[in-house]
């Protein structure tokens, strides 16, 4: 296929949005339900906390695993067969969790959804940054990334629609296999056709580390996107026990906040694909959208004993910041060959996804210290933020960079 001739929202980009949107329905879902599914499992206030918790590490230990494991694949076998895999894995899994009935079983059904959920969005970056030419890619990966992250507003609303949370994963496990029936119209990338017989290696992992340049560009592409997920896993995930900590005024409900941030996340997503664009730059876009997060993460910290409304405004401005998630990705895939491309995209995100289990790590040691539940907050945010920053000053600008090219 010609990349030349491929338009921004043609097929492959519409289908791959699709895509990662029933990925964040399912990803965000268990946050979503966190508090009704675990209090009909009979779970103390303190025990849906801190099981939840629990829960929530499986799941992203899963996409963690599941990361490397697809991305090898991807590089291996293709990026369509990856996602047809992918999506079959995590929506079994999801009908699964509606059939839960204690806290093991709920761990290990989110654990091997995540590995499942791993596939998609690195398998669908790859594919649209490869056939699509790169004054467009930026903005179509940006679409994506953007539409996709509706899932989690979607999410929100079929848990307000029914009153059995058993029912929201059914739902997520028949939007899955809907979207495999989608999947059928797409055909694979042109760039990983060109080498799938050539005599070369695809999707070794250890590449990544035996070579100093590979890997420093690796771990910097993956600190980019630190920030995100202690945004989302730890500020609005625990938005309700933040409030409650800070005397504020009023109940607020996680699953309300994560919608509200996930739908501004879309908008800065797409919001950041022009700005990179207009600025020709990934960094300098990046760098933008990292001082919104500070702000964000600043007046989160500021809101002792406020009214909650003001937890879901601070909620949205997050959203905003942390929309780089989309050229956060899109470096990623920018940054190596095609024989490691999907690798990379599909490593990067679900190791910064599997990071909120060593961020929850530093947030817990430092409460065992004495430093207080909003302090370790706050004092978390500083040091994620400081790394993301740095990781950006240490990587590659890669907007005008050509891809057909392969890693030796």
């Amino acid at each position: 296929m010609n990349n030349k001739q491929v338009a921004v929202l043609s097929i492959p980009v519409i289908v791959a949005a699709l895509g990662y949107f029933v990925d964040i329905y399912d990803l965000l879902l268990f946050a979503i339900v966190r508090i009704p599914s675990l209090q009909s499992l009979g779970l103390s206030k303190v025990q849906i906390a801190s099981d939840g918790q629990w829960i929530l590490n499986m799941q992203m230990i899963g996409l963690l695993i599941g990361g490397v494991l697809w991305g090898i694949l991807g590089d291996k076998k293709g990026r369509m067969k990856v996602l047809f895999a992918s999506i079959i894995i995590y929506s079994l899994g999801n009908i699964a969790n509606g059939f839960v009935q204690n806290v093991t079983q709920y761990g290990a059904v989110r654990f091997f959804t995540g590995i499942g959920l791993a596939g998609e969005l690195g398998a669908g970056i790859t594919l649209v940054t490869e056939i699509l030419p790169k004054e467009k890619r930026g903005i179509a990966t940006s679409l994506v990334a953007a539409l996709g992250i509706l899932g989690a507003v979607a999410a929100f609303f079929i848990r307000e629609q029914f009153s059995d949370w058993r029912i929201c994963y059914y739902v997520g496990g028949g939007l899955g296999f809907l979207l495999l029936i989608l999947r059928v119209s797409v055909h694979e990338s042109g760039m990983f056709k060109d080498i799938e017989q050539a005599n070369i290696s695809k999707g070794n992992f250890f590449m990544l580390f035996n070579n100093g340049k590979r890997f420093k560009k690796y771990i910097t592409a993956i600190l980019v996107g630190l920030p995100t997920w202690y945004v989302i896993g730890i500020l609005i995930a625990f938005s309700n026990e933040f409030a409650a900590k800070m005397n504020m005024k009023g109940s607020v409900d996680p699953a309300k906040a994560i919608m509200i941030s996930y739908a501004i996340i879309s908008v800065g997503g797409v919001l950041i694909g022009f700005v990179s664009k207009w600025l020709k730059s990934r960094k300098k876009s990046l760098y933008i959208f990292y001082f919104i997060t500070a702000i964000g993460v600043l007046w989160f910290f500021k809101l002792q004993h406020a009214d909650a409304s003001q937890m879901y405004m601070a909620c949205a401005v997050l959203g905003f910041g942390v929309g780089f998630w989309s050229i956060f990705v899109t470096m990623a895939a920018e940054q190596f060959g095609t024989n490691l491309r999907a690798t990379v995209a599909t490593t990067a995100p679900n190791m910064i996804r599997g990071s909120l289990v060593l961020v929850f790590l530093l947030f817990d040691w430092m409460q065992k210290e004495n430093i207080s539940y909003v302090n370790a907050g706050w004092i978390t945010g500083v040091v994620t933020l400081i790394i993301g920053i740095i990781a950006v000053m240490l990587s590659e600008e890669t907007y005008h960079k050509d891809l057909n090219y392969v890693e030796e």
